[in-house]
């Protein structure tokens, strides 16, 4: 990498391990690392021993061709694009009709493709809301789930979506053909979670306060498996889910819980409400605002108080959870890429797509149940610089 910065944080990192040396976790602030061939013994594999090994084989990964997404491997392969259309429109609506012919480009004439694609990005323009034009509404399901997933690569990553369990060592992630495996410690027992809506699976996430509830963003729609700890069954059955819909709200590319498990959020870069769902009730309430084009990033304070959204566009805001009033910035240089909170919801961190900075933001920490607080600093500081730089590892050679 070429230095960009005598300022960038990473200049004060110790050096990078030599070859055949693998970081393996960070313990009181120190990277623990081991050889590879020895990585059974070291003292950083006895730290993590309450951990299960996990093997992802390739039997997982999608044999799907570009035009063969996840809603077609389902259908018979002779059926004709107009039955396939007819399929998508009792799943997702008039916008699957759309984007089945736009997927079957090579089946439909080229200007029944191109007339497709142009009203698919209307009919997705009119769902957001909003006066502008942006260039994410006329992507694919596929193409826009890969841009806003919080995956690198997620078209070809052969982990689709991973959720830590908040409070025991307990994980899910989703594999590239939409199955769910669920890992509980050291058990051998490995649930695995197939449904037939759980197609193009974005985001998972664990309910706190919960042993068994997880939230799934699929492409039409917001799954919740109820999964018992003391179950023995390897394939849940079906009937363990609730389904979560909403109109013109596909894809579902994230999720967040409220601390106390009590409201769900989802999101979607299409639509620039939030839907707050009560799942018990299956029902829901929209945070809508114009503006931004959607919605593509949630983020739920630890204390509860406020909830971070981020647009497609450079736009965000943060909401207090009291009345439901947000504020509103929009001076960022790029789309906010990724952020996180503070214990105490009083600073927000963040970085947008395209400048090697993480920023900061602070916030009100007084809280009011009779009024709407939130407190937000009119403007970001820039925290920390995370430009590339030139390291020279302990084996001499330069990274």
């Amino acid at each position: 990498m070429n230095s960009n910065s005598d300022n960038s944080v990473f200049n004060t990192f110790p050096q990078p391990p030599p070859e055949n040396v693998v970081t393996l976790c960070e313990q009181n602030g120190q990277l623990m690392t081991s050889q590879t061939e020895n990585m059974a013994g070291s003292k950083a594999s006895n730290i993590m021993q309450g951990y299960p090994t996990v093997v992802i084989s390739h039997d997982h990964h999608k044999s799907l061709s570009g035009r063969e997404n996840a809603k077609s491997a389902f259908l018979p392969h002779d059926e004709t694009v107009w039955k396939r259309a007819m399929h998508a429109w009792y799943e997702m609506g008039l916008s699957g009709v759309f984007e089945e012919i736009v997927n079957s480009r090579g089946e439909v004439p080229p200007w029944t493709s191109d007339l497709a694609k142009k009203t698919l990005t209307l009919v997705r323009w009119t769902s957001s809301l909003h006066g502008s034009l942006f260039p994410h509404l006329s992507m694919s399901n596929e193409d826009m789930i890969c841009k806003f997933s919080r995956i690198h690569d997620w078209k070809r990553s052969p982990v689709h979506a991973f959720s830590w369990h908040p409070h025991t060592v307990k994980f899910a992630y989703a594999l590239q053909d939409d199955s769910i495996n669920l890992h509980m410690g050291k058990s051998d027992l490995v649930p695995v979670l197939k449904h037939k809506l759980q197609k193009n699976v974005a985001d998972l996430s664990w309910q706190p306060q919960s042993a068994s509830v997880l939230a799934v963003a699929c492409q039409s729609c917001v799954l919740i498996w109820h999964v018992e700890p003391t179950s023995l069954a390897t394939r849940p059955s079906t009937s363990s889910v609730q389904v979560l819909q909403q109109n013109s709200h596909t894809p579902v590319t994230c999720l967040a819980w409220d601390p106390n498990g009590r409201i769900l959020l989802s999101s979607s870069p299409v639509d620039t409400a939030i839907m707050a769902w009560d799942v018990a009730m299956e029902t829901c309430t929209p945070l809508r605002r114009v503006g931004g084009g959607g919605v593509s990033l949630l983020k739920w304070s630890p204390d509860g108080s406020k909830v971070f959204s981020a647009t497609p566009s450079h736009l965000f805001r943060v909401w207090e959870t009291t009345k439901w009033s947000c504020e509103v910035w929009t001076k960022c240089t790029g789309r906010c890429k990724t952020a996180c909170w503070s214990p105490d919801g009083s600073i927000l961190l963040f970085a947008t797509e395209n400048e090697p900075i993480i920023y900061s933001l602070s916030f009100s920490t007084a809280q009011d149940e009779r009024k709407a607080v939130i407190g937000g600093s009119h403007s970001a500081i820039a925290a920390v610089d995370i430009s590339e730089v030139t390291l020279q590892g302990a084996d001499g050679k330069r990274i």
